[in-house]
């Protein structure tokens, strides 16, 4: 896998370090737990980037780590909406530019306005995906949150067992 994706271009413009990582896709399993066997990063450090709808504020992006689960009312509030919910997946593709499994903040389709979970300062790393499955992004916390203009907040949860 080569090349460079639109994300990818998108970080080189901005002058922000990144390391990419390449894996075998199984388009049966996208879950963050292989992505993160597969490029040998701890779970908790690779962040899945997930299309959410406000009922005042419209779509935004919510960035959490893999070993968890978005929790809805935390980014409803941080968002500045009364609720949020997921976006449906058959609409993620027209609403971000990315298909299931390689949804990123950068190059998105629209700027829409990104949160990123707190646990992100706990890591000197942390993989976000390239823009297309199987590729991941490396980068310094600080780089993803100024190119991002992310609001960092508590927005993820333990996943429910």
């Amino acid at each position: 896998m080569s090349g460079k994706t639109n994300a990818l271009r998108l970080l080189d413009r901005l002058g922000v370090t990144y390391e990419t990582r390449s894996y075998e896709v199984d388009p049966d399993d996208l879950a963050a737990e292989t992505v993160a066997a597969k490029i040998g990063m701890l779970l908790e450090q690779v962040f899945k980037t997930l299309a959410a709808i406000g009922d005042r504020n419209g779509v935004c992006l919510a960035v959490i780590p893999g070993n968890t689960q978005l929790d809805l009312k935390a980014l409803a509030q941080a968002s500045g909406n009364r609720k949020v919910e997921l976006a449906p997946l058959k609409d993620v593709l027209n609403l971000t530019g990315y298909m299931r499994g390689a949804v990123t903040v950068f190059a998105c389709k629209k700027d829409y306005p990104v949160f990123v979970d707190e646990t992100i300062w706990l890591w000197d790393v942390v993989s976000v995906s390239a823009g297309m499955r199987g590729m991941q992004a490396l980068l310094a916390p600080e780089d993803y949150v100024r190119a991002t203009g992310a609001t960092v907040a508590a927005i993820a949860r333990e996943k429910a067992t």
